[in-house]
């Protein structure tokens, strides 16, 4: 009773958090209402000329519009070539293979699997997500048609349909992307680090002005969408490799100011004189960053305030300031922001597959993973004879292009978004608004609506959009498999089915059978990250002096590392057992950890270039030498962190203080000497960052 009576209490807490997580998530922010305006108009569309014109599949064509609408209107447009050699390539795949295996029923069952195998290989390895999306689901579709008892004739007419549904959805997308284009246009990454920085000058304002009012909550907004949409555009973009690196530290650097001036936006206190001037002064200079990074400029130098952090009130104006000085610091070997831009008659940008496509082993795995999911769904209907539930093969492929990786968190979203576009919106809407419909304006207004709030949930940040990815997709299944409105609530029943059945087995092989709890993973990639930043940290010298080219792969992962310590983090708060409290104190320490972790990188980033003599940062040898040396203990100092996190004796003791107050006495006399005077600004900065690199990293010694 006791055990009830405490749980009963627990409810309304409970309901308080899921209702402001709900109000969080489905808030309006700036470029919102537009985003799901485009990606209610091409399925819509997409829908309407299905019907009109009796075209079959016309979900595949839906679905498609709504899952590339959500990259930008540019890369869209620049891989419109790629999306129809995926479209070409999977319809030329199906159509040739299945003539060899057609008649023999076991060839035909391994062709099936293999299949499956270079679908989930293709969403892993290819450069492109819209054409590796084409290609994928297309393949999903056509494949298990082969399976029916009918004339080949009437199968290869199906494929071709399957394909024309596709092609219809392209269509319709690009129209859309090339409008939006013309009515937004600029630089799909650029524009939205922009408005962030527009959204934390104008907080900085009303805060030196002393009236926050409601200026805080587009940066709460933004800081609860996080930035790993832009870096996931950037890393699809085909920009030039060294702009990548440049502007993923400038969105990694734009990320921590938005989190860091999001825990202004309730402050209430007294402000002291100083705290406003530096309000103001901030602001200032984030809008000198801002017009600059829109005209396409190299943003000025930032020189740091000299005075101590003094601030009774308010220290994180002093951390903004440190974050925002290292912006122009990611663009200090180029000339203009332009000049990495590609040319479209750049062979490159055709390239089909990633360069690690046959050399990393995590694509095949994936795509191991992926092809036992999708097989096993396949021999489960087809052991018990209910070809209905054909959709499950369908729900895999989609389930593993919105993601590469699964947690609770994700598939109980995937669950909930199943349920309430299968049987809420779909088999609530046949039941209760279709009877009523005569007519295909009728069905559009309902079509608009679903999709509309599928898409509004889409947009929010990871923890809430794949709901409305299955929502949508369900919901699609339903309605758009045929050119008709269906009334069958046992086709209804058999789609649902199918799609629950696809998410279940998505979920026993990724979460259950090749994947430990989120909380352990959560470890895993914060202590991998500590190494890896100690690889990147003592990279060697290059031996062509300012021709070293930057260690692309391994930043890469080190970004990809915080996105997912970050959502494991969220996972974990969904996992239940005996380690619970201390996985959740592990959580608290690492949430604690990450914010430093991440300006720690973005210096070493900037610090690389000194370490690399690149042209324009070339160090006396001295200097060279000093910096070598600082740059081993600090490597020794976060690979001491990672062994003590996995229960080990660090290896070495890396003496960090001392090198650098080396390096500081070194930097002193050779600024002195006369011939080197001019290098003096070049070695200052070289200081100031080795300064904040020593201090970040024994915070983390110590605090870990």
């Amino acid at each position: 009773m006791a055990t009830v009576a405490q749980t009963l209490r627990a409810l309304p807490a409970t309901l308080i958090w899921v209702r402001e997580f709900l109000r969080e998530e489905l808030a309006p922010y700036p470029g919102r209402v537009g985003l799901v305006a485009r990606m209610v108009l091409a399925p819509t569309i997409v829908m309407i000329i299905c019907m009109a014109f009796r075209i079959p599949y016309g979900f595949q064509g839906a679905i498609f519009a709504l899952l590339i609408t959500r990259e930008s209107p540019r890369a869209t447009l620049q891989s419109s070539a790629k999306i129809f050699i995926g479209m070409t390539i999977s319809a030329f795949y199906v159509l040739f293979s299945v003539y060899f295996v057609i008649s023999f029923p076991g060839f035909h069952f391994i062709w099936i699997i293999f299949s499956f195998f270079v679908a989930f290989y293709a969403v892993s390895a290819m450069t492109d997500y819209a054409s590796s999306t084409t290609f994928a689901v297309v393949i999903s579709v056509a494949v298990p048609l082969w399976d029916r008892y009918l004339p080949a004739k009437a199968n290869v007419e199906d494929t071709l349909w399957v394909n024309l549904s596709s092609l219809l959805g392209i269509l319709v997308l690009l129209a859309v992307e090339a409008i939006a284009a013309r009515m937004r246009p600029g630089d799909d990454i650029v524009l939205p680090v922009a408005e962030r920085l527009t959204a934390v000058e104008r907080l900085l304002t009303h805060l030196a002005e002393g009236t926050i009012d409601d200026a805080g909550k587009n940066v709460i907004r933004y800081a609860m969408l996080g930035s790993s949409r832009l870096r996931r555009l950037l890393r699809r973009s085909d920009y030039a490799q060294h702009y990548k690196l440049q502007m993923n530290a400038v969105v990694a650097a734009v990320g921590r100011v938005v989190d860091t001036t999001a825990t202004l936006a309730e402050f209430s206190g007294p402000l002291s004189s100083r705290d406003r001037q530096k309000s103001r002064e901030l602001a200032g200079t984030i809008e000198r960053v801002r017009v600059d990074l829109l005209n396409r400029r190299i943003p000025g130098s930032i020189r740091l305030d000299a005075v101590e952090q003094t601030s009774t009130y308010l220290p994180q104006l002093y951390e903004i300031e440190e974050i925002v000085s290292l912006i122009p610091q990611a663009f200090a070997d180029s000339q203009s922001m332009g000049e990495y831009v590609p040319s479209p008659d750049d062979p490159r940008q055709l390239k089909l597959l990633r360069a690690d496509a046959f050399t990393d082993t995590r694509h095949v795995k994936f795509a191991l993973r992926g092809c036992l999911a999708a097989t096993a769904s396949y021999i489960i209907y087809n052991a018990i004879d209910w070809p209905g539930i054909s959709t499950a093969v369908t729900t895999c492929l989609v389930t593993a292009l919105s993601t590469v990786g699964a947690s609770r968190q994700k598939q109980a979203l995937r669950f909930a978004g199943a349920i309430a576009g299968g049987f809420v919106f779909g088999m609530g809407s046949q039941i209760f608004v279709l009877p009523y419909i005569d007519s295909i304006f009728g069905f559009t207004v309902l079509f608009v609506v679903v999709t509309a709030v599928a898409s509004w949930f889409m947009t929010s940040s990871p923890r809430l959009s794949y709901f409305g990815l299955q929502l949508a997709l369900a919901f699609y299944l339903i309605n758009l498999q045929e050119f008709a409105i269906v009334t069958s609530l046992a086709v209804a029943r058999d789609r649902v089915v199918g799609v629950l059945l696809g998410l279940f087995m998505m979920w026993l092989v990724f979460d259950q059978l090749w994947s430990a709890p989120a909380a352990v993973e959560m470890k895993k990639a914060f202590v991998l990250n500590f190494r890896l930043m100690a690889q990147l940290v003592k990279e060697p010298l290059s031996s062509d002096p300012g021709g070293a080219k930057p260690p692309f792969s391994l930043r890469d992962t080190i970004t990809e590392n915080f996105d997912s310590v970050r959502a494991m983090a969220d996972a974990a708060l969904l996992e239940f057992g005996p380690s619970r409290e201390q996985d959740l104190r592990w959580r608290k320490r690492i949430q604690a950890a990450q914010s430093p972790m991440r300006t720690l990188f973005l210096t070493r980033m900037a610090l690389w270039k000194y370490h690399a003599q690149r042209r324009g940062f070339e160090l006396p040898q001295e200097v060279l030498r000093a910096q070598q040396e600082f740059d081993n203990r600090s490597a020794e100092t976060l690979d001491g962190i990672a062994d003590r996190l996995e229960g080990k004796s660090p290896a070495k003791d890396g003496n960090l203080q001392t090198s650098f107050e080396h390096l500081q006495q070194v930097i002193g006399t050779v600024g002195s000497q006369e011939p080197l005077v001019k290098l003096g600004p070049r070695l200052q900065a070289l200081l100031a960052l080795s300064s904040r690199s020593e201090k970040l990293t024994i915070w983390l010694n110590e605090n870990i």
